[in-house]
């Protein structure tokens, strides 16, 4: 299974304003062998600044064959009563025995193609930074949850985080790391493995505030930094 790496109801709320990672990234390149996977919206639009309860694309397995969906950044059991509870990111040290995320780590895995996300450091004052890999395409592990609602059915999806410093970031998945996460037929111990597997070198660079702005999605918020 060939995978693009290179190159380029149930409403959905308002984008959060959470700055702490995984709490934005954007999607506003990609290639044509992306655009011409299953389930590619005809409509779908850049976004540089994507935010937990935004619509994001899904890239998963089905039947053997790659398809995205679009889907909630939010996960969204089925069980779920309570609408404020549905996490946009799942810690990789616990997943598998939260009761939120362990069914979903074992049956339910995807991923989130990116360009890149956003990191906020500082104390008094934090200075936003744009991250990326080494590739236009980087793709964060996740989980994601089907919710039916009088007769159709909504996608969710979680990102699964490492701890970075003082903070976290989206745990990210080469060509032979997503291929074994989005087979439904990896065994635990392997899944496991791609947890603590290390992380790929990323590019950073620091941006001036305008991206702050959580309205603001435009090319503006990859604005460098004086």
């Amino acid at each position: 299974m060939s995978l693009p790496l290179t190159s380029m109801g149930v409403p959905f709320d308002p984008p959060s304003t959470s700055s702490a990672m995984c709490g934005r990234y954007a999607l506003f390149r990609w290639s044509p062998a992306f655009a011409a996977l299953s389930g590619f919206p005809a409509d779908q639009q850049p976004h540089w600044s994507l935010a937990p309860g935004a619509s994001v694309l899904l890239l998963r397995q089905v039947d053997d064959e790659l398809q995205l969906s679009s889907v909630r950044w939010g996960l969204t059991p089925a069980w779920l009563t309570d609408f404020t509870c549905t996490p946009a990111q799942a810690r990789a040290e616990t997943l598998a025995e939260q009761p939120m995320f362990r069914d979903a780590f074992r049956l339910r895995r995807g991923v989130l193609p990116a360009n890149g996300f956003y990191e906020w450091r500082g104390t008094a004052r934090k200075r936003p930074y744009w991250m990326t890999g080494a590739d236009s395409l980087i793709y964060f592990a996740a989980l994601w949850e089907a919710y039916p609602v009088q007769g159709h059915t909504y996608l969710s999806a979680a990102v699964v985080t490492l701890p970075a410093a003082n903070q976290r970031r989206p745990l990210l998945l080469d060509q032979a790391g997503m291929t074994a996460w989005l087979d439904p037929h990896t065994p635990v111990d392997v899944l496991q493995a791609l947890l603590t597997a290390p992380q790929p070198g990323l590019r950073e660079r620091p941006l001036a505030t305008l991206v702050n702005d959580p309205k603001l999605d435009a090319p503006e918020c990859l604005t460098p930094a004086n």
